[in-house]
């Protein structure tokens, strides 16, 4: 028998050149609307509404960047969506993490149900719930104030909050409570001090899923929100297109260049403490 291979290492797998081929053709039709948005937001008016496309601007300008951040509403717009993102992250972690280590830990009647309407509310589009949530809040006074928005986005991400977490929960082995029990840890110094950091990789994947999700919304907050001074990002890019003077493609396209960067940069930042923590997870001490 011949002796086994030392000091090599192992990758992973390699793809065919048809697969290699697909993998290349899917990024391309994937990354073609943003380098299109990049685009355009450098291109002249004259330029971005050619018949011919031009696939690099002729005439590179900045002027659709200060047109769009010199706007009166976008400061107001950003610090209201600061505001919400921020209270719906803060809140939906708050919440998702104590519901979630309730549902895996604990037994308690009703324990099953409350997982099965939890589900069945993740399977329901968010605009399905969009004129009930509507009416409720319009009797409990909380349209058009940002604890309102906050609550109807934190609604609308906690379903998937419990669920993802619930997960990072049950795979905790049960072996390490009892034994910070045996040393005299109380339930809630379990919880604190042994659960919840080693459930950081599903707060940090909750994390992005409620800022995405409160970041990008359009339809709750020009909905639930009464006055324009109250209005997000979103709204604000709507504003690119008016009746009167139709839709300035130019500014509404730089508009959403910067309206994607905090995302962007949010992700960046939280990346690599998810791979971290993920890889960390798998690995036995």
């Amino acid at each position: 028998m011949s002796a086994p291979l030392r000091g090599r290492r192992v990758g992973p797998p390699k793809g065919g050149p048809l697969s290699n081929t697909l993998a290349i053709l899917f990024s391309l039709v994937w990354i073609f609307p943003i380098y299109w948005m990049v685009n355009t937001a450098f291109k002249p008016r004259s330029e971005a509404l050619t018949e011919t496309p031009l696939f690099l601007p002729e005439s590179p300008t900045l002027d659709n960047f200060d047109a769009a951040i010199n706007q009166t509403s976008f400061l107001v717009d950003l610090r209201n969506s600061l505001i919400v993102v921020g209270g719906t992250v803060l809140l939906a972690i708050l919440l998702g993490i104590f519901a979630a280590a309730a549902l895996s830990r604990f037994r308690f009647r009703g324990r099953r149900t409350i997982m099965v309407v939890i589900l069945v509310v993740q399977m329901l589009p968010a605009s399905a719930l969009l004129i009930p949530t509507f009416m409720v809040f319009n009797e409990l006074g909380l349209l058009g104030t940002y604890f309102g928005l906050i609550l109807a986005y934190v609604a609308l991400v906690l379903p998937f909050s419990v669920w993802v977490m619930r997960g990072f929960f049950i795979a905790i082995p049960v072996e390490i409570e009892e034994a910070a029990r045996i040393d005299g840890a109380s339930t809630w110094q379990v919880l604190t001090r042994i659960l919840f950091p080693l459930v950081a990789p599903g707060v940090i994947a909750t994390s992005i899923f409620a800022f995405i999700t409160a970041w990008n919304d359009y339809l709750i907050a020009y909905t639930f929100m009464k006055d324009q001074s109250q209005y997000t990002l979103p709204v604000w890019l709507a504003s690119f297109s008016t009746p009167l003077t139709g839709t300035d493609f130019g500014g509404q396209m730089a508009g959403s260049v910067i309206f994607s960067l905090p995302v962007v940069v949010f992700f960046l930042l939280i990346q690599r403490k998810l791979v971290s923590g993920m890889s960390a997870g798998a690995v036995k001490g």
